[in-house]
């Protein structure tokens, strides 16, 4: 049976950039087995199936895919989405900001849609905190999987060195702060010592960052490996984003505030993408994260899918 996509570029305002995703807006009629069968033939980092909602206040079921596995969370896939269902008309501009709910994996995600004259224009996530913690990679081990010096691992505040953290808003990551982007471009996974030292731990995938960004307004760039979930490296990713801004509320030094901060990514796979991201924190526990961005439509298409698969 046939079964229709769109296609995006996600967190970019132009063709080619950003992180690719493939929308099919008619995922109730697959089985998860299909699901995972057609994120792994299409092969992109991730592929969203959206469900049906079963009455006009209920959430809209959204599932998410690597070609290897189910996440229970992710950014792009999630804002590309909700962007995917303004394009083919399943939410319109009724407002200049249009809310839709998704029940994904960690529970019901909030994305607004801002439009600009009839068209939408970007979209943004809400994730409810607490962030979750776990046990914190060797910082020698950390540098050594990563082909660098222990001493570019972390860079400087005004009373202490920020360090590897293990976070989670959904999907946990290990936060790699760095001194500069040199140690960022260089940065290369050495597989071996990742299956040895990370593979099996609670946070296996990387998401490096360092405050040395180049383009215009951006405070960070990034880049994140995750051969866990068979994406060697990701030109923009929303889950880690969210991990970074409860990471970011952690250190401010304060018991509540909030913060805004614009992420680069993908600089060196060539996809150069731009995130929004957000925290509200009280009590020294993030409440609420954002992460938001635009996308284009790259194109469409169909894929036959078997009943075995």
């Amino acid at each position: 049976m046939k079964h229709d996509y769109v296609l995006a570029d996600v967190f970019t305002d132009r063709l080619f950039g950003g992180n690719q995703l493939a929308v099919f807006l008619d995922g109730d009629q697959l089985t998860s087995a299909q699901m995972q069968a057609v994120a792994a033939e299409i092969n992109l980092s991730e592929t969203a199936f959206l469900g049906a909602r079963k009455g006009p206040d209920e959430s809209w079921p959204l599932r998410i895919f690597t070609p290897k596995i189910e996440l229970p969370f992710a950014g792009h896939p999630t804002v590309g989405t909700a962007l995917a269902m303004a394009w083919t008309g399943l939410i319109r501009p009724k407002e200049a900001v249009t809310t839709v709910e998704f029940q994904e994996g960690i529970g019901p995600v909030k994305v607004r849609v801002t439009w600009c004259d009839g068209a939408p224009r970007s979209a943004t996530l809400s994730v409810a905190g607490p962030s979750k913690t776990g046990p914190t990679p060797d910082t020698d081990q950390v540098a050594a999987i990563l082909g660098l010096r222990a001493e570019e691992v972390g860079f400087p505040r005004v009373l202490d060195r920020l360090g590897v953290r293990t976070l989670s808003m959904g999907v946990p990551f290990t936060l790699v702060p760095l001194v500069n982007r040199s140690a960022l471009a260089r940065a290369q996974l050495d597989l071996s010592k990742w299956q040895n030292h990370l593979a099996e731990t609670w946070a296996p995938h990387l998401y490096l960052f360092t405050a040395d960004a180049e383009s215009p307004g951006a405070d960070f760039r990034a880049r994140m490996f995750a051969p866990a979930m068979g994406i060697p490296e990701d030109p923009a990713t929303g889950a880690a984003a969210s991990a970074l801004a409860s990471y970011l509320a952690a250190v401010s030094g304060t018991i509540q505030g909030t913060g805004a901060w614009v992420i680069e990514q993908g600089i060196e796979m060539g996809r150069p993408s731009r995130l929004e991201i957000g925290a509200t924190w009280s009590g020294g526990e993030v409440t609420v994260v954002e992460v938001g961005g635009g996308a284009v439509q790259v194109g469409s298409g169909s894929i036959r899918v078997p009943d075995s698969a």
